[in-house]
């Protein structure tokens, strides 16, 4: 094989936007991955670049919400037996970072990434010819109640000291937004700056169309023979062995399972989510994506028809789909919107790669020379894949690095 700088493992949208910038920055690059680009995690998400995210998603305090997660009623959460003796400290850790103090700590750590979101999404879409699936005109959350609403009063201070836009809507307001939706909820925030995707699997698919034009080498491999050889890193692929002095783990939830023999483990759990696709009901439909805030779901305008996403499953990573939140939230998302039949008979599932600090890792990987990580996004994988692609490339080749990488280092953990 010609001559390979570095090995990127794993074609979602975090490895796929990796592969691009080192490209663009005139490395060749071997891009792994063992199925079909952006059919992983990246292809079930709510399609929103959240680039007005300020806060991570707190941990629950609210007993009646807590009791209804603990009697697996809720719709937010579900959670599998058999995964809570290995899940209870990492939701310990998860807690601790729910405090005050830590969560203004992810705010200002991961503002950088979060403000170039957008910015970087729309270049990599140009060069890339996908600007096609980019919709610039915001998403909603509506609220049930004023009251819902009033309690996140302190997190839009919060929100508005740090300068993002958004717009707190009456319900009229907010039907003008979305005529499509019925008037049973009581106000919503409407978030400007955000973007959205209409087939995010599609956007992946046509950075790695890019990254090959660029003369990137596109593999089908298996990530789990990564190894040490001869001094450099060797990966086993269908089209022979792969050397390069460098390689990258843009795993998402997989990375434990070439981390793990290497001798290097992190605290990464997993939240599962599903989707479902309807057809509109009559000629009703959606021009953004919209959260219904106090059942916990999102519904969202794709190619593929509407999107219904649910929220997290806290389960081992690879147990059979349990996708039983649908039926807890359909009833509520039938009367806010205009959801015909399901389009699929099979929900599709995913897993979120998540640090208990909702913080990714992008840097070194300790211990072990010439391996690089870019992994643990959370639910932000695909708003912040580009701009840490751009971050790991600039510390890869000696650049000046556009943000600070210290909140992101893998050093935190160990």
């Amino acid at each position: 094989m010609a001559r390979t700088d570095v090995i990127v493992l794993g074609a979602g949208i975090v490895g796929a936007s990796a592969a691009l910038h080192l490209a663009k920055r005139g490395l060749a690059v071997a891009l792994v991955e063992r199925g079909v680009p952006g059919e992983g995690t990246s292809f079930g998400n709510a399609g929103i670049i959240e680039g007005n995210t300020f806060f991570p998603y707190p941990f629950p305090t609210d007993p009646a919400t807590i009791l209804r997660i603990a009697l697996k009623r809720a719709t937010e959460a579900n959670y599998h037996l058999s995964v809570l003796p290995t899940l209870l400290p990492w939701l310990l850790a998860y807690f601790r970072a729910g405090r005050p103090d830590r969560m203004f700590e992810f705010a200002h750590g991961m503002r950088p990434l979060f403000d170039s979101a957008l910015a970087e999404h729309e270049a990599l879409l140009r060069d890339s010819g996908a600007e096609k699936y980019l919709r610039r005109n915001g998403w909603l959350k509506v609220y049930r109640s004023q009251a819902s609403f009033e309690a996140t009063r302190s997190d839009l201070d919060a929100v508005a000291k740090a300068g993002i836009a958004f717009e707190p809507l009456p319900r009229e307001g907010a039907l003008a937004l979305e005529p499509g939706l019925a008037p049973v909820f009581a106000c919503g925030v409407y978030w400007p700056t955000a973007a959205s995707l209409s087939n995010p699997g599609a956007v992946t698919r046509a950075f790695t169309g890019h990254f090959s034009a660029l003369g990137g080498i596109l593999l089908k491999g298996d990530a789990r023979t990564l190894h040490r050889a001869d001094g450099r890193w060797r990966v086993d692929t269908d089209a022979g062995s792969v050397d390069a002095p460098q390689a990258v783990v843009a795993l998402g939830p997989w990375a434990a399972d070439v981390l793990g023999p290497l001798g290097l483990k992190l605290p990464l759990q997993v939240k599962r989510g599903y989707h479902l696709h309807f057809r509109p009901r009559g000629n009703r439909g959606l021009n953004r994506p919209v959260l219904d805030a106090d059942v916990g779901y999102v519904v969202a305008p794709m190619e593929q028809g509407l999107r219904l996403t649910t929220g997290a499953e806290f389960a081992h990573r690879d147990a059979p789909p349990t996708p039983v939140q649908f039926d807890r939230l359909l009833p509520a998302a039938r009367d806010l919107f205009p959801l015909g039949e399901a389009i699929e008979q099979t929900p599709w599932m995913g897993s979120r790669p998540c640090f208990p600090d909702s913080r990714p890792v992008i840097g070194r990987a300790p211990g072990l020379s010439g391996l690089w990580l870019d992994y643990g996004h959370a639910h932000w994988g695909l708003t912040l894949g580009p701009s840490s692609g751009r971050l790991l490339a600039e510390m890869m080749t000696d650049a000046t690095p556009f943000c600070d990488p210290r909140p992101y280092a893998a050093e935190r953990f160990l």
